[in-house]
């Protein structure tokens, strides 16, 4: 579906042409899904340091690069615009507070933080009505988004047994149970059923 961005200027120049990002598909895999550990008893009591390197959040084309993204409790989420046009960016989460504040061209990044763990937190820019995106929220680093081709990787999860949750915004939440063994390596492959998908608004 094509997104009619002629209400700015600015953005139809970009993006004489664009497309949605409620569904991508290629080659019959998904981008854009959030793939993360729920629960695993390996986990329990466990503490992970706040990662020292910023997650990023870009207006590119007066849409959010990337779509979806993860991170961690506390990690400084940076947000930068270029474009030249005013972008707003509202978060608006149900476990966190929400944030909302606008951002001109050329101006330094906006900065925020997530205090508690939640998915999927949309972003929304409230000038520019189809411009969204999804930020997960863990306490742990095992979290993944699949790529343009639909594959993910996530790295250094201790033996045991796991739940895991996969969110895609056009689906929901689906979840699995996996084992890890030491020094393996497993896969998780996931179906989703168009005729289970969200209505786009």
């Amino acid at each position: 579906m094509r997104i009619d961005m002629s209400a700015d200027p600015v953005c139809y120049e970009n993006n004489p042409e664009p497309l949605t990002e409620f569904i991508v598909v290629k080659d019959s895999r998904m981008a854009n899904v959030l793939v993360y550990v729920k629960s695993g008893d390996t986990l329990e009591g466990l503490t992970f340091e706040t990662p020292a390197t910023d997650a990023l959040l870009d207006s590119r084309g007066c849409r959010y690069l990337p779509h979806v993204l993860g991170v961690q409790v506390n990690q400084r989420l940076e947000i930068r615009n270029f474009d030249k046009t005013t972008q707003n960016v509202h978060a608006m989460p149900k476990n966190n507070a929400d944030w909302n504040q606008s951002q001109v061209p050329f101006n330094p990044p906006l900065a925020t933080k997530f205090a508690h763990a939640e998915v999927a937190i949309p972003i929304k820019d409230n000038q520019h009505p189809w411009k969204k995106a999804y930020v997960g929220v863990f306490a742990h680093p095992f979290f993944a988004v699949s790529n343009g081709k639909g594959t993910f990787t996530i790295e250094g999860l201790p033996s045991g047994n796991y739940t895991v949750g996969v969110w895609h915004e056009a689906f929901g939440e689906k979840t699995f149970e996996v084992t890890i063994y030491p020094g393996s390596h497993q896969s998780l492959d996931v179906n989703f059923d168009m005729a289970e998908r969200k209505v786009l608004h």
